[in-house]
């Protein structure tokens, strides 16, 4: 029995030597040579152990290094790719996209397409006036606005003209707004020096467009607008005709980012704006590009005519 316990002793001095060893850094494994397979060195690497044996309550973690995978391949070079078409890949199967095209444009229209045969808009000489004169050394023409501003004269020497037309733009290129009075006299001089005036009957423009230094310009009256009642902003029945030529002009002309400005004058503010929103939505689902460029601004004037009057500009690119 001592002789046991002497080895078993002798024994558990031995393990708890050996697990002390292997607990201290450095301290390489026991009876392991310098130079054995069994001793990683410092800053060695790719060291191949044939077997290995860890024993202890150490734990151990060993991390590989993965290594970077580069692929060079090129597609368009690689073998067994074809390279298609949109319409060559849909073609292959039984996908037949011509019949529901062909269905739909039957039954629906596009609000884009142009829209030639409409003509609410004049153009060129909107107001024509025909002064019969004879024996007159010179005269003038003067066009007046309702509160009898002048805004537009014509004049020459001799007999005038059959004919002198008018564009609807004042002396400084404005364009004139319908729904207004207008009105002109005829003043002539003979040869004595006797001066005679000749007062013509008032007049109101019709719808019309012209361009100027701002761009391509409509003008018409809310009338136009078939409006059940202006002043409670009610909604447009139908894209009206004075809007559907303007949009179709309009998107004809310019390319879908430029400005688009709606300007409404009334009487107040309520009949104003609610002109100015409906115009705008109408002229939203007409015009190609965002709705976002299409502005307005509502104009509150007391001579307003009673139906009010909307500009709509289609605004020149900025440079």
């Amino acid at each position: 029995m001592r002789y046991l316990k002497k080895k078993f002793v002798v024994l558990s001095a031995f393990i708890a030597t050996s697990a002390v060893l292997l607990a201290v850094p450095g301290a390489g494994v026991v009876g392991a040579e310098p130079d054995s397979a069994m001793v990683i060195e410092g800053g060695s690497e790719g060291k191949v152990f044939r077997k290995m044996t860890i024993e202890g309550e150490d734990r151990f973690r060993i991390d590989f290094e993965r290594p970077v995978l580069r692929i060079h391949l090129d597609p368009a070079e690689a073998s067994g790719l074809d390279w298609d078409n949109t319409w060559d890949v849909l073609a292959e199967g039984d996908i037949d996209l011509r019949i529901p095209l062909a269905v739909l444009s039957a039954a629906w229209s596009s609000p884009y397409l142009p829209c030639p045969w409409l003509d609410e808009y004049a153009s060129g000489e909107i107001v024509r006036f025909q002064p019969s004169l004879t024996g007159v050394e010179r005269w003038k023409l003067i066009i007046a606005d309702s509160r009898s501003g002048e805004v537009r004269s014509f004049d020459g020497k001799g007999n005038p003209p059959d004919r002198i037309g008018w564009d609807g733009l004042s002396e400084d290129g404005t364009p004139m707004p319908p729904g207004y009075t207008y009105s002109y006299v005829v003043e002539a001089w003979d040869r004595a020096g006797n001066k005679r005036n000749f007062v013509g009957k008032g007049f109101s423009l019709p719808a019309y467009r012209v361009t100027t230094g701002e761009g391509m310009v409509f003008l018409f009256t809310g009338g136009e607008l078939d409006l059940r009642t202006a002043s409670r902003g009610s909604a447009i029945r139908t894209p009206v005709s004075v809007l559907l030529e303007a949009a179709s002009r309009i998107n004809q002309e310019s390319v879908s980012d430029r400005k688009v400005r709606v300007v409404v004058t009334a009487r107040t503010y309520d009949q104003a704006g609610g002109m100015a929103e409906e115009v705008v939505r109408s002229l939203a689902t007409l015009l190609i590009g965002s709705p976002a460029r299409i502005q307005h601004v509502a104009d509150v004037r007391a001579d307003a005519p009673e139906e009010g009057t909307v500009v709509v500009i289609l605004e020149k690119p900025e440079k």
